[in-house]
């Protein structure tokens, strides 16, 4: 049989071969769309790339963390979901550990809420905190059991709930801010609030039976005004416009009246006696030619009367 020598020459090839295709695969990493990566050389941070094919120094001189940044993660409180989703409280194992808070006016309420964030800056995400997760927790519990410390029971579980959403990321925004924490608040949303079981439980949920019929009475009256008020306006407006069409004809005929007066007027101031005669016959050809029965005429001293009939 022949047999294979190797000489010199191709061990090295073969060396150098190797040392390629080791350095090509160690040269080059994927960064994922939803991703960052932060590169470190002999774990010193160097640079943040974005999503594509990157390249590093081979053989472990450089290594790569990729981190999700725009990926919004979820993390419950007072509560861990059991579903697929992370977030509903059916079937959810109750932690009061962290539910449990006292308000303002010294009652026990029972708090469930989420807070939901992304990473801003990998680096930061990545070096500034050793333990995420517990350091956001522990900053989330404090700003949530500030704001319900400071409002009564029945603020917290009725109409201040989109205000204590809003300031509480606020606050837990400066927080992670003033610690280099890299990451941005999305939303704090309160999934339940509760009182203790027992007595007063049912007080509250008798208090909001209460202020949901009283909401209901008011929107039925709202209902009914916006009924009624249209219509009484519509009849207001009609009214007006008849007296004011009323007002304007009477106006005319007045001043109709007194343009007619005054042309008398002139007339009589000219020549007096001729006008009264004029306004006599006028008047006794109005009475004589109406149809009105019998004219009886007597004088003015009731000394005889002529009777005459109309023709």
């Amino acid at each position: 049989m022949p047999q294979f020598t190797l000489r010199p020459s191709m061990v090295v090839l073969i060396a150098i071969v190797l040392i390629a295709l080791a350095a090509a695969a160690t040269s080059f990493f994927s960064v994922d769309q939803a991703e960052n990566a932060v590169v470190l050389r002999f774990g010193k941070y160097q640079r943040t790339v974005g999503p594509g094919l990157q390249m590093k120094i081979p053989f472990g001189i450089e290594k790569n963390i990729n981190v999700e940044t725009q990926i919004v993660k979820t993390l419950t409180f007072g509560y861990r979901a059991t579903d697929p989703s992370g977030t509903s409280l059916t079937n959810a194992r109750v932690n009061q550990e962290e539910s449990m808070m006292l308000t303002g006016d010294l009652n026990i309420v029972d708090v469930e809420w989420i807070v939901q964030y992304r990473v801003a800056d990998p680096k930061a995400y990545l070096f500034s905190v050793r333990d995420k997760e517990t350091t956001i927790r522990d900053i989330s519990q404090s700003v949530m059991n500030q704001l319900v410390g400071d409002l009564p029971i029945l603020a917290v579980m009725t109409d201040q709930r989109t205000q204590i959403e809003y300031d509480a990321a606020e606050a837990m925004q400066k927080l992670f801010d003033r610690y280099g924490f890299g990451i941005d608040i999305v939303a704090v949303k309160l999934q339940n609030i509760m009182p203790p079981e027992g007595e007063v439980q049912d007080a509250f949920e008798d208090v909001n039976k209460a202020i949901q019929d009283m909401n209901g009475y008011i929107n039925e009256g709202k209902q009914y005004y916006n009924q009624q008020i249209p219509a009484a306006e519509g009849e207001a407006d009609k009214i007006i416009s008849e007296a004011s069409g009323y007002a304007a004809e009477r106006i005319n005929r007045a001043e109709g009246d007194t343009a007619r007066f005054k042309e008398v007027l002139a007339e009589y101031s000219a020549n007096g006696e001729t006008t009264a005669k004029r306004l006599y016959i006028e008047t006794m050809e109005e009475i004589l030619s109406a149809d009105s029965g019998t004219v009886t005429i007597i004088d003015k001293d009731l000394e005889n009367f002529l009777p005459i009939r109309s023709l």
